[in-house]
């Protein structure tokens, strides 16, 4: 310990960079000579290649490509059911799904989305089918692009998409979209949701989307302006990481001249839900 100490001190009373050094301090190492600086290149790297040596060239570079590929150039997949659920309001028994899956690198990847709806015993109303090319501009947002196509309702659409999907600060997972049909529609939706870990197991998910238009499109009963919006909270039970069922309560308005349209058709401009279903990945 004393020789721990004395050390320490004789290094906090070493002279300065530039400051003259006794011959008993240089005799002990604390000096040491400082080099002036230079603007030379640097010394080239050492190349890799000692196994060459041994192996040869042609026989290391497929290891080598091999070794490079599993360490940040693999290409990986994943699937997911972002919901699968049962909607439960007066009276009536609905159905939604909504599910991606990705395949590539870290940095660039092949998205493929289909959301779709319908009622029980009514038949599909709502089924849009995506594929996007997604690039990642930074380690939590991408840039994506590709095409839409909404095979219900009629009459169909395809739009060319263009948007960002990623991490906010807060872990706050968001995403917005521009879609323009071939037809000169332009719509936009946006949502936004969060998971707050009541337990290792028990998350509540809160989640917000919002759909706007910039012109009517009758035929399609979807006004000008903010279109609708859905609020969702969502408890769900990880039985395991890739498997977790749910229950909530989803609050869903349409706005303006869309709200009209709804009530020319017998329909309600809002409504509350409560759901049941299950979230999975693989």
């Amino acid at each position: 310990m004393r020789a721990a100490l004395l050390t320490a001190a004789l290094l906090a009373a070493a002279p300065a960079a530039g400051q003259s050094c006794t011959p008993d301090e240089e005799a002990m190492g604390f000096c040491t000579a400082q080099a002036p600086a230079g603007d030379a290149p640097p010394p080239a790297p050492v190349p890799a290649d000692q196994a060459d040596r041994i192996w040869g060239k042609a026989a290391m570079e497929p290891v080598r490509a091999a070794v490079y590929a599993e360490h940040g150039g693999g290409q990986f997949s994943r699937i997911l059911i972002d919901l699968a659920e049962v909607r439960f309001a007066d009276g009536a028994e609905s159905w939604l799904v909504e599910a991606d899956g990705w395949f590539g690198g870290d940095m660039n990847r092949l998205v493929v989305k289909a959301d779709a709806e319908g009622e029980f015993g009514g038949g599909l109303h709502d089924l849009k089918l995506t594929a996007l090319y997604s690039r990642a501009i930074d380690p939590y947002f991408n840039l994506q692009a590709g095409v839409r196509h909404d095979v219900r309702p009629q009459p169909q659409r395809t739009h060319i998409v263009a948007g960002i999907s990623g991490l906010a600060p807060y872990w706050f997972e968001v995403d917005g979209y521009l879609q323009l049909s071939t037809k000169g529609e332009l719509r936009a939706t946006a949502s936004a949701e969060y998971d707050l870990r009541l337990t290792q197991r028990l998350i509540l998910q809160p989640k917000l989307e919002l759909e706007l238009s910039a012109q009517d499109i009758p035929e399609l009963a979807i006004g000008s302006g903010l279109v609708r919006g859905e609020a969702g909270l969502r408890l769900r039970y990880e039985i395991a990481r890739e498997f977790a069922p749910y229950l909530g309560v989803v609050h869903e308005s349409r706005f303006g001249r869309t709200a009209d349209f709804a009530r020319a058709a017998g329909e309600s401009a809002s409504g509350t839900a409560f759901v049941l279903g299950v979230r999975a990945w693989f």
